[in-house]
């Protein structure tokens, strides 16, 4: 047993897994073997979700039932959504809220109280919060502006009955292609703090609802999830004054700021991801005519390599992405929690395979020897 400390857990080895791999310095992410610019472009939501959980693209057969049983998932108890309305009138945080729904899912699941050693228990668990999770993303979104919620419909694929049920129509081929290529692209992506969060849960284990809910709460601070929020900010304050994202970002770390959207611990060089999202990303600009978003972003780009030595992550294109489709801001994180609870499933599924509790360790670094002292006397 080793004493080095590796604050983080920063390079070390805790698992084995056949989902993900991040190649930092080649600037490559896979999924189960498959580039992720082929998946992005030629795979589904779906058909990446059951290649995480089951280890194989489906065939056409295989797909449709998939599908289908994604789809007979989707409506939501009354009593959640009753639940996400109280969180919504007491403008609640989203990503607190989606914390909150996703645990009390696991009231109404009835493999609730199967064993985590039930990989097919777990998986029908985890088909229900993938399929659940973007109804009650929808619904706290209009219900917190006043609006009903939107019923699922049973005819639209799970990017574009987000869509309708986040505005009430159905997006257009452009708009819910652009969307599944965003989920496809943060469906995994190795041992992140949140997907680390989901399988030390799992070690234990607890449910999925806990180990989802675990993630959800970890995705939720800063340093890990909303930095797409903050970078879409730094757009719109650019927008607002004169326009100079150059002279912006200058004075901004003049005043000792970050600059969100940039550096990775795992990417040495420009995030794959970011690169799939910055082309749709100037389509979309192009197409409405409003190229603004993706020209401040290049030109921050540029000078952020130039001058710091940083490539944009995965976070600095998905926010112009999503403002040019009408996403409202603070729920972009919430969208990432949407995506990659497919990822989180499949690694919690998978380290219970071989399982092992994680019990990591600290080094002591308090007094010793202390005389105690009767509280009369001290």
């Amino acid at each position: 047993m080793t004493d080095e400390l590796r604050k983080g857990l920063e390079g070390v080895l805790v698992a084995e897994s056949d989902l993900s791999e991040i190649d930092g310095d080649e600037g490559r992410l896979i999924y189960r073997g498959y580039a992720i610019e082929d998946l992005a472009r030629h795979a589904s939501y779906e058909e990446v979700i059951y290649l995480l959980w089951h280890g194989d693209l489906p065939d056409a057969d295989e797909l449709d039932s998939f599908t289908d049983s994604m789809v007979a998932e989707r409506a939501v108890d009354e009593d959640v959504l009753d639940t996400v309305g109280q969180l919504a009138a007491a403008d609640e945080n989203p990503m607190a809220a989606l914390r909150t729904a996703v645990s009390m899912l696991s009231a109404y699941d009835p493999d609730a109280d199967a064993p985590a050693t039930d990989e097919t228990a777990t998986l029908r668990k985890g088909r229900r919060i993938v399929a659940k999770i973007p109804t009650i993303l929808a619904a706290f979104t209009r219900m917190r502006d006043g609006e009903d919620p939107v019923e699922p419909r049973e005819d639209l694929g799970h990017a574009a009955n987000f869509l309708y049920m986040l505005n009430g129509e159905a997006p257009d081929d452009v708009l819910a292609e652009t969307f599944d290529m965003a989920l496809v692209l943060h469906a995994d992506h190795g041992l992140n703090a949140s997907t680390f969060s989901a399988i030390t849960t799992a070690s234990t284990l607890s449910d999925l609802h806990s180990s989802v809910t675990s993630a959800i709460g970890t995705l939720k601070g800063p340093l890990h999830g909303g930095a797409n929020q903050d970078v879409m900010q730094m757009l719109k304050e650019v927008d607002e004054s004169d326009r100079d994202p150059i002279g912006w970002v200058e004075k901004a770390l003049d005043e000792g700021r970050r600059i969100s959207g940039f550096g990775h611990r795992v990417y040495n060089v420009k995030d794959p991801r970011a690169k799939i999202l910055g082309e749709r990303s100037q389509e979309l600009g192009e197409a409405a005519g409003t190229p603004k978003w993706y020209e401040y972003s290049t030109k921050v780009e540029e000078y952020m390599a130039e001058e710091k030595g940083l490539a944009p992550n995965v976070d600095f294109y998905s926010a112009s992405t999503y403002y040019q489709m009408g996403i409202p801001v603070d729920i972009y994180t919430p969208i990432f929690a949407m995506s990659r609870s497919a990822g989180w499933i499949a690694h919690a599924v998978e380290y219970v395979e071989d399982n092992r509790l994680i019990r990591p360790r600290a080094r002591y670094t308090g007094p010793h020897d202390l005389e105690f002292v009767d509280i009369d006397e001290r």
